[in-house]
């Protein structure tokens, strides 16, 4: 999402029509930490390699980065109520979501970043989506044919029930003029969002939660398709 620059520069649909075809290799970083590696790596490899980052500024999610390996994502952290699956630049609200989940809640949420839309982790995917009561996908781009539809399809292919996941994600329709967090608040990609969702879910599934506190109610979400010491998500960003 661009704010200002309006509907025709979102990007909304480059992880789509990039991820179809063959050999081709899309990355999406997940914070500051994120960019150099994956430089470094688009550089050595012998396929067509995409990186698409936001016009935004990268957060730093302050953590142990692991290195870039081809078709690997990154694991935050691993728990079982629930497992956020965030694509791209929606890891810090992701971080800071399941810290609140967690803290407010009652919630252990972990978090994955999935760095490689194309070829996918189906290895971190599928464990997630076996092990966790529920599976929610995060990313900044359209929901048909994105991150949360290559989940959909490893689930697919594995002959993994999906009853329990849910998408979030831009909607079938143009995100009008706005600042950037305006926009994503309107599509349910901030925090507040991703929480609301993930706690509706979480109630949807049968998990009990210590309060609630949070509006779940789905119409305000437009953008919401079909244990270790959690990463925490620097207040300041970087260019």
């Amino acid at each position: 999402m661009v704010g200002a620059d309006g509907p025709t520069h979102h990007g909304s649909f480059d992880m789509v029509y990039l991820r179809v075809f063959p050999n081709m290799v899309v990355m999406a970083p997940g914070d500051q930490y994120d960019i150099d590696p994956m430089l470094d790596f688009a550089l050595g490899h012998t396929s067509p390699v995409a990186i698409r980052y936001p016009r935004a500024n990268l957060e730093v999610v302050e953590r142990d980065a692991q290195p870039i390996e081809l078709g690997q994502a990154e694991i935050l952290d691993w728990e079982t109520d629930g497992m956020i699956l965030a694509c791209g630049a929606m890891l810090g609200a992701c971080v800071r979501a399941a810290e609140q989940l967690r803290e407010l809640h009652g919630l252990r949420v972990g978090v994955v970043n999935a760095r490689f839309v194309k070829p996918l982790d189906r290895v971190t995917v599928c464990k997630a989506l076996e092990e966790a009561a529920f599976v929610l996908t995060v990313e900044e781009g359209c929901l048909m044919g994105g991150f949360g539809s290559a989940v959909l399809e490893a689930a697919s292919d594995a002959g993994i029930p999906t009853a329990h996941v849910r998408r979030l994600g831009l909607p079938d329709r143009f995100v009008l003029h706005a600042e950037r967090d305006e926009q994503l608040a309107e599509v349910g990609l901030d925090v507040e969002g991703i929480i609301r969702s993930a706690i509706a879910l979480a109630q949807n599934v049968g998990l009990s939660l210590t309060e609630l506190g949070v509006d779940t109610d789905p119409d305000r979400n437009h953008g919401n398709g079909a244990g270790s010491k959690p990463a925490s998500a620097a207040l300041s960003a970087k260019t």
